[in-house]
């Protein structure tokens, strides 16, 4: 059962250096301080601007403004941590391949919620668009798993990517009880998680996320606003978008390319995700059209889910992230896009001018007996208030993964390069639930091909409903 939300889950007595104060530096900030047993003065912040210092100095923790480059970083964080300390990334334009090697040097722990390039990685004209992919950042990232006995280093554990990958796991325990698959354990290895999802016919997951809080300040012209960080959406909006690549797919997207190096799990579209939309469905909203964002877990899960013959895969779902932000950013995105993706001047993360709203995060599992289940997290304005300071709805969903990450890793401090896939869901779940507002499992006859062709003549595989072209809002 999840604890309340006054339970001390671990002791730490090392430092912990958070590097990073935006909305989820802040947010996270408190249930560091409530959940971790650990001396105050071992808390400390390394940040790049001053957004923080309000929060920082309410909770009495040092915050220290110095952004870190590719020339200062090893001085910088050398001289702040040593073995067994623990460096919170949680920056933007920050390598975290470079951030990882040095935590393992020095025996330090290690989170983020993205593995980031240093700045301008996500737009370097000089890199192809496969090279400049979260695919490629993954790769950069695992091509660290030499020694799973270092220093735990948990990589890409937010809300998503992160805590959706413990939702797909829980989402296939409850398909195969309410379909009659018998299981007497959780499958111990990724093999059996796999075997499992072919087992229940699984052939898509959507990362399905509908925002719909709102402010009593409407978005002006020229200003990009947003519930969550907005420099980072910005950057993952502008890269390729990506998605894992199933086995039941009969063909490319006609601007679908494949990479030359790495897993192979996953494709991605020659144009920005800001730019891509897909059907999909949340049990709250319905039927709507959603963002086709880059992010790590539609790779990740792809990847881990797997199941390979003779070095050919035999076995692997469709997985991507289909995401509706609050109607405020969806403008803002809309004005990004017409100005050819050059940011607007003002920027403005939504705070205490939230009047109302949800997030609704889950994972939609598909193609299987029962059609559609989507099961995740329906967290409100007024319960992620009432349960946290210095959240909203979509930041708490954030911070309670972070949380849940870095407890896991304090309790594991010799796993080396870990993936949220890799990490026992049950456990994070037990402590991310109180903060999640109401989890909800439901099933759905929706299909992408519902009312399709009623108006106009459409393009679709009628014998398939579970194609990515079926999804794909063209």
């Amino acid at each position: 059962m999840p604890h309340d939300i006054a339970t001390a889950h671990v002791r730490f007595s090392g430092r912990l250096l958070i590097l990073g104060f935006g909305s989820i530096g802040q947010g996270v900030l408190p249930l560091l301080l409530r959940h971790i047993d650990m001396p105050k003065e071992n808390v400390s912040i390394l940040t790049a601007d001053t957004r923080g210092n309000k929060v920082a100095g309410e909770l009495g923790v040092p915050e220290e403004i110095l952004p870190l480059t590719p020339e200062n970083y090893r001085e910088v964080l050398t001289a702040r941590l040593s073995a067994g300390d623990f460096l919170l990334n949680l920056s933007v334009e920050v390598s975290s391949v470079a951030l990882i090697q040095l935590c393992r040097e020095l025996g330090v722990l290690y989170l983020d919620t993205c593995v980031e390039p240093w700045a301008g990685g996500y737009t370097d004209l000089s890199l192809s668009p496969s090279q400049r992919s979260n695919y490629a950042l993954r790769e950069s990232a695992l091509a660290l798993q030499t020694d799973a006995t270092a220093p735990t280093a948990v990589v890409a554990h937010g809300a998503n990517p992160g805590l959706v990958s413990h939702f797909v796991k829980q989402a296939l325990l409850n398909l195969a009880a309410d379909t009659g698959h018998t299981i007497t354990a959780p499958p111990a290895d990724r093999a059996g998680w796999g075997k499992l999802a072919q087992n229940l016919g699984v052939k898509v997951i959507h990362i399905a996320e509908r925002d719909t809080q709102v402010a009593n300040i409407p978005k002006q012209r020229g200003e990009f606003v947003n519930t969550w960080s907005i420099d980072g959406f910005v950057g993952e909006g502008c890269q390729p978008a990506e998605l894992g690549w199933g086995t039941h797919e009969k063909s490319l997207p006609p601007d679908g390319m494949k990479h030359e190096f790495g897993c192979d799990a996953a494709i991605y579209l020659n144009r920005p995700g800001a730019s891509t939309r897909v059907r999909t469905w949340t049990p709250l909203e319905g039927p709507f059209h959603g963002f086709l964002i880059t992010h790590n877990e539609a790779i990740s899960i792809a990847d881990y889910f797997t199941l390979t013959e003779n070095g050919a895969a035999t076995y692997r779902p469709t997985v991507h992230y289909a995401y509706h932000p609050c109607d405020d950013a969806v403008l803002s995105v809309h004005e990004l896009a017409g100005k050819n993706w050059e940011m607007q001047e003002r920027q403005r993360l939504m705070e205490d001018e939230i009047t109302s709203g949800i997030d609704e995060l889950g994972v939609l599992l598909m193609g299987h007996a029962k059609g559609a289940y989507w099961y995740g997290s329906q967290l409100s304005i007024e319960q992620a208030r009432a349960l946290a300071p210095y959240n909203n709805a979509t930041s708490l969903q954030v911070t309670a993964a972070v949380l849940a990450g870095v407890i896991w890793a304090m309790e594991n401090p010799r796993r080396g390069v870990v993936e949220a896939d890799g990490i026992d869901h049950a456990r994070i779940l037990e402590i991310t639930t109180p903060y999640l507002g109401t989890m909800t499992g439901a099933y759905s006859e929706w299909t992408p091909l519902l009312k399709r062709g009623e108006l106009f003549a459409e393009d679709v595989d009628a014998d398939c409903p579970w194609q990515f072209k079926n999804f794909r809002v063209v």
